[in-house]
């Protein structure tokens, strides 16, 4: 029964990892076409103005978390690489840098929309069929939703902090911002504390909106 189980996670896990790399790649593209449309080259130059999602991968966040989080059964965790911006090149520096930070988990909440839309299509069209797609669909949904809500969390280096600081612009939110070096074991100990429950619970309520 044992390896049933195994064998069925491991399915799930491969045919999941597209979806996850495609996702990442959106969110990422987000940020740099926007920063872009602002005046900031950057990222394409760079040669991140793209939805290629190599261009796009962290070797932690990309490669090592998801076997990781796959290994240990914990839900699948990642991130992307990201984005070089420079703000020198806004006009609106604090307005344009927290519009380019909430691009990117924006473009995550329309996804799981689009994946919304497409459930609900298979459901009304084909009920009692193409259930692959429609298991994938809702995994689309769950995980861009959570992608959503886990960069808006203002942890360094995720979107969050960047947004808390344009918002807020002074000393105190400069430092806690420069502490992104530190951003991975923050992350860590948020994730194995009691409010990552508490974060779930979110991430499962706007799931929740879709469906009611």
């Amino acid at each position: 029964m044992s390896g049933i189980q195994v064998s069925e996670k491991l399915i799930v896990f491969v045919t999941f990892l597209p979806l996850f790399f495609i996702s990442l790649a959106i969110h990422e593209f987000a940020h740099a076409y926007v920063a872009y449309k602002f005046g900031d080259s950057t990222a394409k130059k760079m040669g991140r103005l793209t939805l290629n999602p190599i261009k796009h991968i962290d070797l932690v966040g990309s490669i090592i978390m998801p076997l990781l989080s796959f290994a240990s059964g914990f839900m699948l965790i990642g991130w992307a690489k990201p984005v070089p911006i420079n703000g020198s090149n806004f006009k609106n520096q604090l307005r344009d840098d927290a519009i380019v930070s909430v691009a990117g988990p924006i473009s995550n909440f329309i996804l799981a929309f689009i994946f919304f839309l497409i459930l609900s299509l298979l459901n009304s069209s084909f009920p009692n069929q193409l259930i692959i797609l429609k298991k994938i669909s809702l995994l689309g949904i769950y995980f861009n939703v959570f992608l959503f809500a886990f960069n808006l969390l203002p942890i360094p280096p995720l979107d969050g902090s960047h947004i808390l600081f344009d918002l807020f612009p002074n000393k105190i939110t400069a430092k806690y911002l420069s502490f992104g070096v530190y951003g991975t074991v923050i992350l860590f100990v948020f994730i194995y504390s009691p409010l990552w429950g508490l974060f779930m619970k979110f991430v499962y309520f706007i799931v929740s909106i879709f469906f009611s």
